[in-house]
């Protein structure tokens, strides 16, 4: 048997699975229409506003500039995520999803601290509110936002875990609850004249878009720092490996998400004298994919006598920086 193994890749889903770039033209439409409704009410909310003097109306049209703006990003990077790897860019575009739901967190934390600022002061000097054009306009406005969040859901469903989708529903949803407190709010000063109300709702609307903007921030470092994809552990995927037939240790496990769906690894493999390292890499190859979802897979096979290799792997000779522990069959 020769000895000398190689490396070797393998990528079914590296950025290309089968009928993803076909669903961009519908998953586009979905958003342009969401797009369309929310620019079209942003112009008549901000008339509404001017015409009735009411600052919450001009400030939730600011709000709605906001979901049109994480709309428009969100079509031009899905359609740059979908390009393939190019130049430089050896990985394609996948993460263009991440830069824009890390843009989008960062947007509705700035609001949530803009809206607790101004629900404060609101609170200590309440300005006269028209409860009742308010509360006309915010009903229009949850019927409206719920016909954009559906449509943003159901293009985040034919993109699987987008952050540049969900940070879009995000920013919807979290206008759908600011026009349903509002409208709450427009029918306390209505029927009472209490016109602190808007303030306090807009307080318990800040809360929301704070938690939903630091999960998105969050998920989307997660991808920068290249930790492991949620729901996979690193150190029981190595052990995990370590038991297929044939392996006699394995080390330097990198496990990252490149993008949506896509989860990538590579490492360091010891094959047993006795058996073939091809043969070996192509079993933990598919026990990665079918137990796991990682398509893209690289993989540095030895044998464990090879120059003298065996329970020292991490010899200067054989991995210069080694990261991590090294995973050994479990005894017995």
């Amino acid at each position: 048997m020769n000895s000398l193994c190689h490396s070797e890749s393998v990528s079914p889903g590296h950025g290309h699975e089968q009928g993803r770039p076909a669903a961009a033209p519908t998953r586009g439409g979905l958003l342009s229409a969401a797009l369309a409704l929310v620019l079209a009410f942003m112009i008549g909310e901000v008339v509404a506003g001017l015409l009735s003097g009411s600052l919450a109306l001009l400030s939730d049209a600011g709000h709605m500039l906001t979901d049109a703006a994480a709309l428009g990003l969100a079509i031009f990077a899905a359609r740059v995520a979908t390009r393939p790897p190019k130049g430089p860019y050896t990985y394609g575009f996948a993460r263009v999803d991440a830069l824009s739901g890390q843009a989008n967190g960062i947007t509705l934390i700035l609001l949530a601290l803009w809206f607790v600022i101004e629900a404060v002061r609101r609170l200590v000097d309440p300005p006269a509110v028209n409860g009742a054009v308010v509360t006309g306009v915010a009903l229009a406005g949850v019927a409206v936002n719920a016909a954009a969040t559906a449509l943003a859901t159901r293009a985040a469903r034919q993109d699987g875990d987008s952050l540049n989708l969900r940070g879009v529903v995000a920013h919807l949803l979290t206008d759908l609850y600011a026009f349903a407190a509002t409208f709450a709010a427009g029918v306390i000063v209505v029927t009472t004249g209490w016109s602190r109300a808007d303030a306090i709702a807009s307080l318990v609307v800040a809360v929301v878009m704070s938690w939903t903007g630091w999960r998105l921030t969050h998920a989307a470092g997660r991808i920068f720092l290249e930790a492991a994809p949620t729901g996979v552990d690193p150190q029981g995927l190595g052990k995990d490996l370590a038991g297929v037939g044939g392996v006699a240790e394995l080390h330097d496990l990198h496990v990252w998400q490149l993008g949506p769906g896509q989860a990538a690894m590579s490492a360091h493999v010891l094959v047993e004298p006795a058996d073939d390292c091809h043969d070996v890499s192509r079993r933990l190859r598919e026990r990665l994919l079918h137990r796991y979802g990682i398509g893209h897979v690289t993989l540095q096979t030895d044998h464990a006598d090879d120059r003298g290799y065996g329970g020292a792997s991490h010899d200067a000779e054989h991995c210069v920086d080694p990261h991590g522990e090294a995973h050994v069959p479990p005894s017995g």
